[in-house]
């Protein structure tokens, strides 16, 4: 879509137009143009309110930047990246894989809360958060991006599309790679992208089963795991993805792998004779390419939009449309 709006300077202007129309009226998702410089003239400081209520966050809590890259992979792999996970009605906030897991969206809150009162019913939420998002990783040490921007927030979300379009902690390769195909994403991206864990933190019942049952585990990994997450009770309790670095963005997440230290079964499963193997290595010994490599598949993952038809806004408030 881009490449035709290049094609003709008098498209470039009726295009504008018509995201503008959209945007003071609301309308259907094929009307979004995206572009780093979309909010250049109409709210010039956004990038900067982003960034220091995102720094912010981090500064808090280290964890809060991978829990806001969940969350943007959460959205954008429900009827493309429109901010749906953030409305409380809906479905999606209760739906299995985000229920009493996804976190942060106090932190999109109070990021909206700044954008408003600079530049009012202007930036959709969708946009807020794949900048914060953006900003999270490159906080924890990762690489930075252009984002491009342009987003609208769809008016409803889906709770039965979030249970079946995200892969789960017990996924198998074959599983992941047909799951991100299904949103455009080679394996390659996929890779790249199961990356982002190496920051965060996981539920114990999500890797329970993998430290006490599986064998292809590094032995005192899986003791070191068992000390904090027992066979039964303690579902809650956290451990991080990365045992090297657990809040410091960087590569040590495929060494791990390749060392069979892979927190979750699906995790591993990048790492276990199958047609990943290869590049996870790679990845493990040339932190410029999973970073290359990573960002390319979070600009494909970010231009996921809504289905045509789908009904969307500049929401004034995240957790409701307008």
């Amino acid at each position: 879509m881009a490449t035709l709006a290049r094609s003709s300077t008098a498209f470039v202007a009726l295009a504008a137009a018509f995201v503008l129309a959209v945007a003071l009226g609301g309308g259907g998702a094929e009307a979004q143009q995206l572009s780093p410089n979309f909010y250049s003239r109409t709210c010039p400081n956004l990038a900067t309110i982003v960034r220091q209520g995102m720094a912010s966050a981090v500064q808090k809590e280290k964890r809060m930047g991978a829990s806001i890259l969940r969350m943007f992979f959460h959205d954008c792999f429900v009827n493309g990246c429109d901010g749906s996970i953030l409305l409380d009605a809906g479905g999606e906030k209760s739906a299995g894989p985000n229920a009493n897991s996804v976190r942060g969206f106090e932190v999109i809150d109070a990021i909206k809360t700044q954008v408003e009162a600079s530049c009012k019913a202007t930036v959709s939420c969708a946009d807020i958060l794949a900048l914060a998002a953006r900003d999270g990783v490159n906080l924890l040490g990762g690489p930075t991006w252009s984002v491009p921007l342009g987003r609208k927030d769809s008016r409803t979300g889906s709770q039965s599309l979030a249970n079946s379009n995200l892969p789960g902690p017990g996924s198998s390769l074959a599983t992941l790679i047909s799951m991100f195909g299904n949103q455009g994403l080679s394996a390659r991206d996929m890779t790249a992208l199961s990356g982002a864990h190496t920051i965060g933190r996981s539920q114990c019942q999500f890797f329970r089963s993998r430290i006490y049952t599986e064998t292809n585990i590094n032995g005192s990994f899986a003791a070191l795991r068992q000390r904090t997450c027992p066979r039964s009770g303690g579902d809650a309790n956290l451990a991080p993805f990365d045992v090297q670095t657990p809040d410091g963005f960087d590569n040590a997440y495929y060494q791990n792998l390749v060392q069979q230290k892979g927190l979750l079964h699906s995790d591993q499963e990048l790492f276990n004779g199958g047609s990943q193997d290869a590049l996870v290595r790679q990845y493990s010994t040339n932190p410029s390419q999973f970073s290359s490599d990573f960002v390319t598949a979070m600009i494909k993952m970010g231009n996921l939009l809504p289905s045509v038809g789908t009904q969307t806004e500049v929401r004034l408030n995240c957790r409701k449309a307008n």
